[in-house]
C-alpha cells in the first residue's frame, strides 16, 4: 500500500552503517556546539537594510528600456582551484563520499546589467554556476556591492541565481543543517564564491554601454523527464490536461546587443536538473546547462580560450524541482528492471538500487548530449529572436517569515506555514542521486527506529510542528533546533524584476513542474489585471537563499523527495503565490515604494568553522621533484580514434594554488608552431575536451593525471601537456610556504587519417 513500509530486520552491516552514522552525527553535533561554547552563542546581528531609496532615483520608478545601456560579463567562480581537492565536499547530492578530486570546467559568474540611459535605474541579474545561492552569499556580495557603489545596487534589484549544478563546491552556508554534509562552512570557498560574483558586477559595471534586448521562446525536446510522475498525477486532471507534457518544455531567451548590432550575449531560462553527472563523480563541473553556456561562448568567442572574450551566454535554472536529465529513467542498478514505481523500489535492493539513467552510455557523453540539445535550441532561438523588449525598468522585493505566513484561500478559509521540517522521505533521495538505509520515497509513515534516533540525538518535534506539516513525518525538525545556530532559514527573499515586459521571479528554491506553472499564471493574472497586460513571465530559480523544495498542495500529499524537501508546510506554494501576487501588483501600479522591507534576515558570526584538514608540508618520492613525470604520454595518438592522450605528474594538493593564484591554470595543451618556433596554448583546464585528476597517497605525497580526449577534426601536429601546481614547503617547525612548480609531457604526434 502506497506509504508504508515494510518492518524488516536489519542485517549485520547495516548495524554497523547505522551505529557509525549515529556517531557521526553525534560527533559532528558536538564539534559545533564545542565550537561556539568559546563564542557568543547568540552572536548574531541584523544584515543592515540599504536605506530606501526615494523616487525618482531608485529601480521603484518607471522608464523605458529602449535604448538601454546593457553589458555582461563573465568571472571565474575562483574557487575551482581548491574544489579540485579532497576532501571538500561537492554540493548538491549530500553524499559523503562524493569529494573533489579532479576538474573537468572551470566555474563561472555570469553577470547582466540593464540600465535606463541616464539615472541610476537598473536590474542586475547573475548565474553562478554553484549549486544555489546560499542566505550567506546573497547577504556578503550585497555588503561588497554596497561598499564600492552605494545605494546604486540593492537587495530589491539584484538577482542572484545558481545553475544548480551537483558537481560544484559545498561549504558556504551559514545555516546548520547544511554544516553536516560540508563539514562545516569553509570560508575560502565562501569567499571565492563571493568574490567571483562580486568581480563578475564589476566588470560589467565597468563596461556599460547603449543596447537593446530581444525575447524569443521555443520547445527543446528530449531532454528531461518527470522524476515524479505519480505526485504530478495527484494534481487534479483538468489542471493537467491544459498542458501536453508533465514537464515545461519550453525555453525562453532574452538576446543582447549594443546598438550597432554587435553581439554581447544572452540568459536562457529552462527547466532541468543539472545532474546528467551523478553521485559518483569527482570532477569540479558545469554540468549540462554549463556545457551549453562553453558552446555557445565557444562558438560566439571564435580563436579564444575558454572563458575569454566578451559574449557571454548564461542558461540559467527554473522551476526544475520534478524535472530529470536522465531521459531513460529508472532502472535497478543491479537487475536492470524498470523501478518506475511510486517508491522508486527494487525487488532486490530496495530504494538505494534504483537509479536514473541518461540519454548517453556513461555520465559523459549523457551531460554532452542533454548540454548539446539545450544549446541548439537556445542558437535557433537566438538567431530568430525579433521581438523587442521595451517598457518599464522596475524591481520588487520583500524578506518574509516563511514560518509564519497566513494565507487566503479563500473568503472563508486561511492557513497558516509551518517552522522548517524535513520529512521521512528526504533520507530516500531521489532517482538522480538515492539516499541510503532502508528510506524510501512515498513515506507517509514515521519509522519508530529512526525516530527514536532523532529523539535522542535532536529532540522531538513540538506538536503544533507535527500537526502543521501532515501528512508529512518528520525526520528532522529543523525548524526547532537552533543550537549551534538555527539549522534552516526563517527569513526568505522574494524579489521581482521587471526589464520592460520580462518579468523575472527571483524564487528561493526548486518549485516543481505545476508549482512553476501556477505562480507563473497568478503573477501573469496580477499584471493583467492592474494594467500591466502581456508580460512574459519568466522564474529564475535557486535564487538568494535555499529553502529546498516547493510542491503543489497534492503533491505534497504523496510525500516523495520533492514533498518532503518542502519544508514550511503544505501551504508554501500557496503563501509564495500570495506574496509574488504582491509584489507583482506593486510593480504594475507604481507602487513598490510602499512595500514593507520586512524582517532582516541574520548574518551570523561565524567566520570559519570547518573539520577540512588544513594543508600541511608535502614530499616527492625518491629522486624526484614535484612536476616529473610518473607515467608518460605515446609518441603518436590518431585524432580519428577519439583516443585519450595522458600522462601522470608528481603533483601536490590543488589547494595550495587556490591560496596563490585566483587565475590560475592547472593545465594546457599546447601545440607547437614551425612558424613561430615556438608552443602555443590551444586549450587549457576550462576546455571541456581536458580532465584533471589529483589522488592523494601517503607520506604527504600525490599525483596528478591530465587526459586530453582527443576529439575527432583535431588538427595535426605536435602538442605537449603541461602542469601548474603549487607545494607546501616547510621552513620552520610552525610554518610552511607555498612554492610554484610546472611540468611538462613529452613532445608528442597527432596524425591525420
Amino acid at each position: 500500500m502506497p506509504g508504508k513500509r515494510s518492518r524488516c530486520s536489519f542485517s549485520r552491516l547495516e548495524v554497523i552503517l547505522i551505529v557509525c552514522l549515529v556517531l557521526m552525527i553525534s560527533l559532528t553535533v558536538a564539534l559545533l556546539v564545542l565550537h561556539f561554547l568559546t563564542k557568543n552563542t547568540h552572536g548574531k546581528w541584523s544584515y543592515p537594510s540599504p536605506s530606501k531609496p526615494s523616487a525618482p532615483g531608485g529601480a521603484q520608478g518607471r522608464i523605458e528600456i529602449r535604448g538601454a545601456q546593457v553589458e555582461v560579463s563573465r568571472s571565474l567562480l575562483s574557487c575551482h582551484h581548491q574544489l579540485c581537492t579532497a576532501p571538500l565536499l561537492q554540493m548538491g547530492y549530500a553524499n559523503p563520499d562524493q569529494v573533489g578530486g579532479g576538474l573537468l570546467s572551470r566555474l563561472y559568474s555570469r553577470a547582466f546589467i540593464v540600465a535606463e540611459p541616464q539615472g541610476s535605474r537598473r536590474v542586475v541579474f547573475v548565474s553562478a554556476d554553484i549549486g544555489m545561492v546560499s542566505q550567506r552569499v546573497r547577504l556578503e556580495v550585497l555588503k561588497q556591492l554596497r561598499s564600492k557603489y552605494g545605494e546604486l545596487y540593492r537587495q530589491d534589484n539584484v538577482i542572484l541565481s545558481g545553475t544548480h549544478t551537483h558537481s560544484g563546491p559545498a561549504g558556504y552556508f551559514q545555516y546548520t543543517l547544511f554544516w553536516i554534509t560540508s563539514k562545516g562552512l569553509v570560508q575560502p570557498a565562501l569567499s571565492s564564491i563571493v568574490n567571483g560574483i562580486v568581480k563578475s558586477i564589476d566588470i560589467a559595471h565597468e563596461n556599460m554601454k547603449r543596447g537593446r534586448l530581444f525575447i524569443n521562446r521555443g520547445t527543446v525536446e528530449n531532454s528531461q523527464i518527470n522524476r515524479s510522475p505519480f505526485s504530478y498525477l495527484a494534481n487534479p486532471a483538468s489542471e493537467r490536461k491544459r498542458y501536453s507534457s508533465n514537464t515545461d518544455k519550453e525555453m525562453v531567451l532574452l538576446k543582447m546587443v549594443d546598438e550597432d548590432g554587435h553581439e554581447l550575449g544572452l540568459i536562457s531560462w529552462f527547466a532541468v536538473h543539472p545532474v546528467s553527472m551523478n553521485n559518483s563523480n569527482h570532477l569540479v563541473n558545469s554540468d549540462n546547462v554549463g556545457y551549453a553556456s562553453y558552446l555557445f561562448e565557444q562558438e560566439k568567442n571564435k580563436g579564444m580560450l575558454p572563458g575569454e572574450g566578451s559574449f557571454v551566454a548564461a542558461f540559467a535554472s527554473s522551476n526544475l524541482g520534478d524535472v530529470s536529465p536522465n531521459t531513460r529513467g529508472p532502472f535497478c542498478a543491479n537487475t536492470g528492471e524498470s523501478c518506475d514505481n511510486p517508491q522508486s523500489t527494487c525487488p532486490v535492493g530496495g530504494a538505494a538500487m534504483c537509479m536514473a539513467k541518461g540519454p548517453g552510455s556513461d555520465m559523459f557523453e549523457s551531460t554532452r548530449i542533454i548540454g548539446q540539445n539545450i544549446y541548439l535550441k537556445a542558437k535557433e532561438l537566438y538567431e530568430k529572436a525579433s521581438q523587442e523588449v521595451t517598457g518599464p525598468l522596475s524591481s520588487a522585493h520583500q524578506w518574509v517569515n516563511m514560518s509564519d505566513v497566513s494565507v487566503e484561500l479563500n473568503a472563508t478559509h486561511t492557513v497558516q506555514t509551518c517552522k522548517p521540517a524535513l520529512g521521512h522521505s528526504f533520507a530516500a533521495g531521489t532517482i538522480d542521486g538515492v539516499g541510503a538505509f532502508n528510506f524510501t520515497q512515498g513515506s507517509v509513515e514515521g519509522d519508530p527506529f529512526w525516530d527514536q534516533i532523532r529523539d535522542q540525538l535532536l529532540g522531538e518535534p513540538s506538536n503544533k510542528t507535527k500537526a502543521c506539516h501532515k501528512p508529512k513525518p518528520i525526520l528532522f525538525n529543523t525548524g526547532e533546533m537552533t543550537r549551534p545556530h538555527p539549522w534552516h532559514p526563517d527569513i526568505v527573499d522574494v524579489q521581482i524584476a521587471a526589464i520592460g515586459s520580462l518579468a523575472i521571479l527571483a524564487v528561493p528554491g526548486e518549485f516543481t513542474t505545476m508549482s512553476g506553472r501556477r505562480l507563473r499564471e497568478a503573477v501573469q493574472r496580477e499584471f493583467d489585471s492592474h494594467g500591466a497586460p502581456g508580460m512574459n513571465v519568466v522564474i529564475a530559480g535557486l535564487c538568494n537563499v535555499y529553502t529546498h523544495y516547493i510542491t503543489t498542495y497534492e503533491e505534497y500529499q504523496l510525500q516523495r523527495y520533492e514533498a518532503a524537501s518542502t519544508i514550511y508546510g503544505p501551504h508554501t506554494l500557496s503563501a509564495y503565490i500570495q506574496l509574488y501576487r504582491g509584489l507583482a501588483k506593486a510593480i504594475a501600479l507604481n507602487g513598490t515604494q510602499e512595500l514593507s522591507p520586512g524582517p532582516e534576515p541574520p548574518f551570523f558570526n561565524v567566520t570559519s568553522l570547518t573539520l577540512l584538514p588544513s594543508l600541511s608540508a608535502e614530499s616527492a618520492p625518491a629522486n624526484k621533484t614535484f612536476g616529473d613525470v610518473l607515467e608518460e604520454v605515446r609518441q603518436e595518438y590518431r585524432e580519428v580514434r577519439r583516443e585519450v592522450a595522458e600522462v601522470t605528474f608528481v603533483g601536490a594538493n590543488p589547494r595550495n594554488s587556490a591560496e596563490n593564484a585566483t587565475e590560475h591554470n592547472f593545465l594546457t595543451v599546447e601545440r607547437y608552431s614551425n612558424i613561430s618556433s615556438s608552443w602555443r596554448v590551444v586549450l587549457n583546464d576550462a576546455s571541456w575536451d581536458t580532465r584533471f585528476y589529483w589522488s592523494k597517497g601517503s607520506r604527504g605525497q600525490s599525483n596528478v593525471t591530465i587526459e586530453w580526449h582527443i576529439p575527432a577534426g583535431t588538427e595535426p601536429g605536435v602538442y605537449r601537456l603541461r602542469y601548474f601546481g603549487h607545494y607546501k614547503k616547510r621552513v620552520t617547525l610552525f610554518s610552511v610556504i607555498s612554492v610554484p612548480f610546472e611540468g611538462s609531457s613529452s613532445a608528442f604526434q597527432i596524425t591525420a587519417p
